[in-house]
């Protein structure tokens, strides 16, 4: 077994964050709750393009700082006897894409050869929504993360294949325990009249209508000494909302972090050996806003098939976290998750032991033909997504007038639509009936295409824990269906008790998949189901010819291999231009400074540093993957940026003299060189942390 962790962030400022839904730009002003340690100062952050979040597809919500570093985690385990080898990577990013899996097999082929390929490594979003976009190769993810942008993908992609690295230089002999227990108050399905529509004597199996189970696979060396753990667990990673500016790793994250600052004790986060991944699953109706939707106009209920509001329709139905905003949603759920996880890891007796085997497949999805029973045979479709799709979700609302739940076009949209893209074909709106068609993407190729057709399909087998790494975000049934039959091929061909896990956000995205059922009432992720509405039974039927091909009764075809598109790099975002300090200030220079006391009650770009009275000297005890700082950018006039940098102090914080230093970097024009970047630092005066 080998372990390794690296990071992945990327540029924190300016860079739109993740995209996947429409939805309505919201900006609020962002402040320092209570009392904290804080200072502003001239900089430039990054040298590099403007970044843009992962998640929300608001054209609003650039980054504009850090709140906690995001790392690629990587898991490799290896049957030394029969020289086999499986990668699990869970990367704190909104979702794999194909460019980016093909990136990094490009570079694992260049360093080990076959080792690591196609057919054993799996790559795994965590889905957080506050990362940076601009790593997809198909026009429609461009659209919202302004293009393909270098720095992003590039910071992806050596963060993975570092990750994978570290963990292939550290393997060493060990072993692996398996558990899982349920995860209470931390889940709500956000599509419940969707969920509805599924046979009863289908839901009345289940006592949820979110999957509540977490699974835990530890990790030890032979002599028992502590690796790392991978959790899966069904959530959306929303804590955070389209609001935020700060890179972060959201709920997930949260719970990744706290599970190894008590691991790696006395190390700075991003440090230590023991990795604690916290990875997706079938979480594509389910969110972390447990408190459900409200109206912002009026504080009323919005939990409604349209999820619509009164008084400013779709656009003012919202999900509300538990905590009072969305710092401490983020800080509740992932403790939750952290807890939980914990417990089942302390309590792990159940050895995985077994052979190792992994099955992967190229798929074209959009011609796909399934046998539903002995006389019926159907067809998924190109993709194409529906009217709802605009609408958005109670996690993050949509523009003008769309709904969820939109089974019949709206004429003056589809007008729009077909003067400036085209309108989808009669072959193509039938495949999606009843999905009323917004864009056809699958036949919509300029300039390059806009959705995928060729498909990774995947299962790895350890022992008696079987993966399957599927590529997008199964709602809780399609889920459920899918991991059944798996377990159910694997069981009839003497493969019995298998633990049949889903990771999501594998390998390429490909947005929703919801059962047929669900498909008929096109919410959000039945308008996101982008090839058709058999989609699920295409899925079942490929993943069961993985469980087959795994257990050696059928041959697997190795499939349509996908297209690496000649882009490099393609982006809308302005150049970086020469920067300038404040009049009569340096680069370096504080703006604001620090009180010279503060209380503990009061509750890399930076560092907290502590003073040591016995070596003279500083001590950095937290840095900017530390979740109790804090790091805003924001740009200015005439080549002039700010930062602020916070530090909310806990309870408990060790009194003493401490200081916040500052790392950045500006661009400076020099005649004959054109610009250069120049690093440089600044640090506030000291302040004292007394005991309450």
């Amino acid at each position: 077994v080998g372990v390794g962790r690296a990071d992945c962030t990327g540029p924190v400022a300016q860079v739109p964050l993740v995209t996947r839904s429409g939805t309505n730009p919201l900006t609020l002003g962002q402040t320092c709750p209570g009392r904290c340690a804080r200072r502003s100062r001239g900089l430039s952050t990054h040298g590099g393009a403007p970044l843009l979040q992962m998640g929300y597809a608001n054209p609003e919500q650039v980054g504009g700082g850090l709140l906690s570093r995001l790392y690629s985690r990587a898991f490799i385990v290896a049957d030394p006897q029969r020289s086999k080898r499986l990668v699990f990577v869970s990367a704190d990013i909104g979702m794999v894409s194909q460019r980016l899996r093909l990136e990094v097999l490009q570079q694992l082929r260049s360093k080990y050869g076959g080792l690591y390929g196609q057919d054993n490594v799996i790559l795994s979003g965590t889905h957080t929504h506050s990362g940076p976009g601009g790593y997809f190769q198909y026009t429609l993810f461009w659209i919202t993360s302004k293009g393909l942008i270098r720095p992003a993908l590039s910071s992806i992609v050596n963060g993975i294949v570092k990750s994978i690295d570290i963990a292939h230089e550290n393997m060493k002999r060990g072993r692996l325990f398996i558990n899982r227990g349920t995860v209470e108050n931390s889940q709500i399905n956000r599509s419940p009249f969707s969920y509805l529509k599924n046979p009863e004597s289908e839901r009345n199996r289940y006592s949820s209508n979110t999957d509540k189970e977490m699974v835990v696979l530890k990790m030890v060396d032979e002599d028992g000494h502590e690796l790392g753990l991978i959790s899966w667990f069904a959530v959306h990673p929303v804590s955070m909302n389209n609001s935020n500016h700060l890179v972060n790793s959201d709920n997930v994250g949260y719970a990744s972090y706290l599970f190894e600052q008590e691991k790696n004790k006395g190390m700075l986060p991003g440090e230590g050996s023991f990795v604690a991944a916290f990875a997706s699953s079938n979480l594509g109706d389910v969110s972390s806003n447990t408190r459900g939707p409200f109206c912002a106009s009026t504080g009323e209920s919005c939990d409604n098939p349209q999820s619509s509001c009164p008084v400013g329709g779709a656009a003012m139905c919202m999900a509300q976290g538990p905590g009072k905003d969305m710092f401490e949603s983020t800080r509740i759920i992932g403790q939750n998750l952290y807890l939980k996880a914990k417990e089942l890891y302390e309590e792990a007796s159940q050895e995985v032991t077994g052979p190792l085997s992994s099955a992967h497949q190229w798929v074209n999805m959009s011609d796909v033909s399934v046998e539903l029973n002995a006389t019926h045979r159907v067809k998924t479709c190109k993709p194409a997504l529906g009217h709802s799709f605009a609408a958005g979700t109670i996690d993050g609302v949509g523009a003008f007038n769309f709904t969820q739940g939109s089974v019949e076009g709206d004429p003056f949209w589809d007008q729009i639509r077909d003067q400036l893209l085209g309108e989808p074909s009669n072959e193509t709106k039938a495949c999606h009936k009843p999905k009323p068609i917004l864009f056809s993407t699958g036949e919509m190729t300029w300039p390059h295409p806009w959705h995928p057709d060729i498909v990774d399909v995947q299962i790895a087998a350890i022992g008696s824990l079987a993966i399957l790494a599927v590529p997008g975000e199964f709602t809780t049934m399609s889920g459920r269906r899918l991991r059944e039959a798996v377990k159910s091929e694997f069981d009839s061909h003497g493969t019995r008790g298998m633990n049949v896990v889903i990771a999501g956000l594998c390998n390429v995205y490909t947005h929703y998949i919801t059962t047929y059922e669900e498909y008929q009432v096109q919410r959000y992720e039945a308008a996101s189901t982008i090839y058709g509405p058999h989609t699920l039974s295409a899925y079942i039927q490929l993943y069961r010819g993985l469980a087959k091909a795994i257990n050696a009764t059928e041959e697997l075809p190795r499939g349509p291999e996908p297209p690496l598109f000649n882009v490099t790099t393609l982006t809308l975002l302005p150049a970086l231009g020469v920067e300038s300090a404040p009049a009569n200030k340096n680069f370096g220079d504080v703006l604001e400074e620090v009180r010279q006391e503060y209380r503990e009650t009061e509750h890399n770009f930076l560092t907290v540093e502590k003073y040591s009275s016995i070596s003279s000297s500083w001590r950095a005890v937290l840095n900017d993957a530390s979740w109790d700082t804090r790091f805003y950018w924001s740009k200015g006039s005439r080549g002039q940026s700010n930062v602020t940098i916070e530090w909310h102090i806990p309870a408990g914080a060790e009194p003493g003299v401490y200081r916040l230093r500052y790392f950045g970097h500006y661009k400076k024009r020099l005649l004959l060189l054109g610009t250069v970047t120049v690093p440089f630092e600044g640090s506030s005066s000291a302040f004292h942390v007394a005991a309450p």
